[in-house]
């Protein structure tokens, strides 16, 4: 248990966003290991999605009652863990294959110590980038219940 709630409910809350961050990520390897051109690939954003998913959070985790500013902090790390994983990922395929992708393409870091890169995406990319989402999402939750001020919460559970 975490802030009151297990690991599994801050996952089936965050689950739309998962798949989103997933799909997203997973395309994105997967056109830039098929050879599509970077210029196409970039399109696809692990960025944007993270950035749907904090907006998300910043407004669902009150208006469903799921919690308040420290359920955000799950959220925000488990979502953040799953798009740095598909990275990591992509690096590392890098690294064992010896061909660029996407993801350690010069414009993405990879110019860097391929381990290096890996390193401050779980460095930074995880800790570092989970606490700014979580203060921005926090802003965003907060002004999600001035918003709402005397609308009350739903009691949906997620």
């Amino acid at each position: 248990m975490l802030f009151g709630k297990s690991f599994a409910e801050y996952v089936r809350f965050a689950m739309p966003i998962l798949v989103l961050v997933a799909v997203v990520g997973l395309a994105r390897l997967a056109l830039s290991l098929a050879g599509v051109d970077a210029a196409i690939v970039k399109w696809l954003s692990i960025t944007v999605a993270t950035w749907i998913g904090l907006i998300y959070f910043g407004i669902r985790v009150h208006t469903t009652g799921f919690g308040s500013y420290k359920q955000l902090l799950p959220l925000i790390f488990i979502e953040s863990c799953l798009a740095e994983g598909i990275i990591i990922v992509g690096i590392v395929i890098s690294i064992f294959t010896g061909h660029a992708n996407i993801f350690s393409a010069p414009e993405y870091g990879g110019e860097m110590n391929p381990w290096l890169h890996v390193g401050a995406h779980l460095v930074f990319g995880t800790i570092v980038g989970s606490l700014i989402g979580w203060l921005l999402g926090s802003l965003i939750l907060l002004v999600t219940k001035l918003v709402t001020k005397g609308r009350g919460a739903t009691t949906e559970s997620a």
